[in-house]
């Protein structure tokens, strides 16, 4: 019965908390990749040097900040125009859904996975995430719903006690 109890609260806590499976990434790992960016002379290939900004990129969009989310998404609307393999600009598109995710911009991020996984149908990463931004779509319409019942809630009893007092 315990084990019952513990899995509940423990599937309460995660609808709240809104736990997902995407990694978090560290400052010091973005500054790493910016040196490794800033350190490419004249004499690096340019596949190297998109190496490097793809890298950057993951970092950003996966970080805590939200500066750090929009620059990445920033950075990775600006190179999709450059894009020269379905590879590449699946690659893109699944980073550009993870910042919008982690930005909130939950359409967004599922409009993108679409494009991904029309790309490569069963890439994975992708599938989960869109099933992680589709949850947090049911799960903020349904706290939508909850606030605006208690809100009517409120004002229905508010009216009722007006009535009341009036007689």
């Amino acid at each position: 019965m315990e084990a019952k109890f513990s899995k509940f609260f423990e599937s309460v806590g995660s609808f709240f908390s809104g736990g997902d499976q995407i990694p978090w990434c560290d400052r010091d790992i973005i500054q790493g990749c910016e040196r490794e960016i800033a350190e490419h002379g004249d004499g690096t290939t340019d596949e190297a040097k998109n190496e490097s900004i793809m890298r950057l990129s993951w970092a950003l969009v996966h970080s805590r900040q939200p500066e750090d989310v929009q620059r990445g998404i920033a950075m990775l609307e600006a190179s999709l125009a450059g894009v020269l393999t379905p590879l590449q600009k699946r690659e893109k598109l699944y980073l550009l859904s993870v910042g919008y995710y982690r930005s909130g911009d939950y359409s967004k991020s599922r409009q993108l996975l679409d494009r991904c996984l029309e790309i490569a149908p069963d890439f994975r990463q992708a599938l989960s995430l869109k099933k992680t931004v589709e949850d947090r779509i049911a799960k903020d319409g349904v706290i939508g719903i909850g606030i605006a019942a208690t809100a009517v809630g409120l004002l229905a009893g508010g009216i009722a006690a007006a009535v009341a007092r009036k007689r």
